[in-house]
């Protein structure tokens, strides 16, 4: 059976995730405010920073932006979009 989640960012109950994504306490949160589809979301969103603003997972810095943008994502805040970009309509 699958297990659901009060998704923070879509405001509704939605699959969750199968494992929390990171260790401890922000995984924990994460496992259980976020859904599936809002978590695959933001990792395509985060690959897309990470390509468009040349990103280096080396730098403490860019860490730190992802994971500032990944709370704004999550919690339907305003994030930084990549620049130029236009969304597929469907």
């Amino acid at each position: 059976m699958t297990r659901t989640v009060f998704c923070k960012k879509f405001q509704r109950e939605l699959d969750g995730l199968d494992k929390p994504p990171y260790p401890g306490p922000k995984g924990q949160d994460i496992f259980e405010n976020v859904s599936k589809k809002a978590w695959e979301e933001w990792h395509a969103h985060q690959t897309m920073l990470i390509n468009e603003k040349h990103l280096s997972m080396m730098d403490p810095a860019s860490r730190k932006f992802l994971q500032a943008e990944m709370e704004k994502f999550l919690s339907g805040e305003d994030y930084e979009k990549a620049e130029g970009y236009v969304p597929p309509s469907e």
